[in-house]
């Protein structure tokens, strides 16, 4: 079965462009060009992902993407963010409203239809089959891609939890940004290291009492991340 694809884009030669790259490619696809409708339509249907512009009509992609990603029904569908800025900062807060990537106009069809390909495939690959891993108050279940701290669920995004999964298997080593590109992201050509920093960042605010001071996930200054060996 094809993966079914939402796009929205206020602009037509945009969802054109897009929806006509991944109908190439064999993705199923649906368009909306406004925020509220593009809400309605996933509240209603099933989607694998969502290509999101941050320039909307009525709800922002941006308020768009805070609200899926913070509903128990819609939490888990990965969104890419489509920008015409090019500013850090834009790209930056896409990711802490939980998008799993971002694509910046002007773009080329080949980025486009690698970043789908690869979010997909992370969002689908499972980590092999192991017991539960158990880190002070956090239990984390790969079978299951659930986390759970003091009997509580964390939501978090597929990519956010392969980052976590991976380094609490590995207490104590740390971990470069871009040894984590290579473990976590793989063999993608687009990511930038900073993607790394993003996503500890939201992991934090997820899963720390004090984001500020973390226990769980640590900072090697200058070095990388890592998961303390004496977390209790």
């Amino acid at each position: 079965m094809n993966a079914k694809v939402l796009v929205v884009d206020d602009e037509k030669d945009i969802l054109e462009l897009v929806s006509y790259n991944l109908r190439k490619e064999g993705f199923d696809t649906e368009t909306s060009t406004d925020g509220e409708n593009a809400l309605r339509m996933v509240r209603k249907n099933h989607y694998d992902l969502i290509v999101l512009d941050l320039m909307l009509p009525g709800i922002q992609g941006m308020e768009l993407c805070r609200i899926l990603k913070s509903s128990e029904n819609t939490s888990s569908i990965p969104v890419i963010m489509l920008t015409a800025k090019s500013e850090e900062l834009d790209k930056v807060l896409g990711l802490e409203m939980g998008a799993d990537d971002y694509i910046t106009k002007p773009f080329s069809p080949r980025e486009l239809i690698a970043r789908v390909k690869a979010v997909l495939r992370r969002t689908r690959e499972k980590p092999a089959a192991e017991k539960a891993i158990k880190i002070g108050d956090l239990e984390i279940d790969a079978e299951t891609y659930r986390v759970t701290r003091q009997g509580r669920l964390i939501k978090l995004s597929a990519t956010e939890f392969r980052l976590l999964n991976y380094l609490a298997q590995r207490k104590g080593k740390i971990f470069s940004r871009d040894m984590l590109l290579d473990a976590v992201w793989k063999d993608e050509a687009f990511v930038e290291p900073r993607t790394v920093d993003v996503h500890i960042r939201r992991l934090r605010t997820q899963i720390e009492e004090d984001p500020a001071n973390p226990v769980y996930i640590k900072t090697k200054r200058g070095v990388g991340y890592y998961v303390d060996v004496d977390v209790e």
